[in-house]
């Protein structure tokens, strides 16, 4: 097995995709809300995916495929190798040790950081309810991962097709609404999606974490290129954060850096397209 093998990799939906890469120095080290960069083939960007689980010397990312590199990610298959997996990276997140309250939302590809969250929440004492989303029942990962690991498991989709209908912020809202203690609350998702969530929690002062996702290259503050403004000060969402308190979050200046780069994108996925060969595998 090289240093990097793709130990699995299968499609969960048919835009998401998940592997387990073997990377002992990034899986024995990784904790709760750290990522990986990822370079795949030594030609392409490096991409930040969050980790969203380990075993042993495996770690697990999903990703959807929207990009030039996350579409070129999606066509490896287990056994292939990737040139680079360096983490992990980014600040762990914040678990205090006894028995608070938790509750953790995601909502599309986001919940794929929930498990490893979840999971390191319920091993320090806590009790942890989950909350996950999607457009639809197709589209909804995860599922099984989360619903062995929390106390309570509530899913939405948006049309209703599985689950509670409408958005993840529903159930949020009525658990805030009840009276019930909630000593934290983590939003993973779309920039929209946390942006609008995260306001549910701030009349009821409950401390809130989001997991941003603006543009990052080196993921070790040098470039610059994930600043975000967080409590009218910058921040370097690679060595800061990930995660910050989402009632600080500028998230105008958030959505607008992270459509820098769309006409450039454009161009790349233009580029590839005259040139690509299928090999994208199919949901089984």
């Amino acid at each position: 097995m090289g240093k990097y093998t793709i130990v699995q990799a299968q499609a969960l939906s048919e835009a998401v995709f998940e592997m387990w890469i073997h990377a002992p120095q990034v899986a024995r080290h990784a904790k709760a809300g750290q990522f990986c960069i990822i370079h795949a083939d030594g030609a392409g960007e490096r991409v930040p995916l969050t980790i969203s689980g380990t075993n042993g010397d495996d770690i697990r990312i999903a990703f959807m495929a929207v990009g030039t590199t996350t579409k070129l990610l999606a066509t490896l298959k287990t056994g292939d190798e990737l040139r680079d997996v360096a983490g992990p990276l980014g600040m762990p997140s914040d678990i205090a040790r006894g028995s608070e309250t938790v509750v953790i939302v995601g909502g599309g590809v986001g919940v794929a950081c929930t498990p490893i969250l979840a999971e390191a929440a319920k091993d320090a004492g806590n009790y942890v309810i989950g909350i996950i989303g999607a457009r639809n029942r197709d589209l909804l990962i995860f599922e099984d991962d989360m619903r062995a690991i929390c106390d309570e498991l509530y899913v939405t989709t948006d049309d209703g097709s599985y689950g509670i209908k409408g958005f993840a912020s529903g159930p949020l809202k009525e658990l805030c609404e009840s009276g019930r203690t909630i000593d934290k609350v983590w939003i993973i998702g779309p920039g929209m999606m946390m942006k609008v969530t995260s306001e549910v929690t701030r009349p009821f002062g409950i401390k809130t974490y989001v997991s941003l996702n603006p543009v990052m290259v080196d993921g070790t503050g040098m470039c610059g290129s994930c600043r975000v403004t967080v409590g009218g000060e910058m921040k370097f969402a690679c060595v800061d954060g990930p995660e910050f308190d989402a009632h600080e979050v500028d998230w105008n200046d958030l959505m607008t850096r992270q459509r820098m780069y769309l006409a450039e994108e454009k161009q790349s996925m233009e580029f590839r397209a005259e040139q690509h060969v299928c090999r994208c595998r199919k949901v089984e």
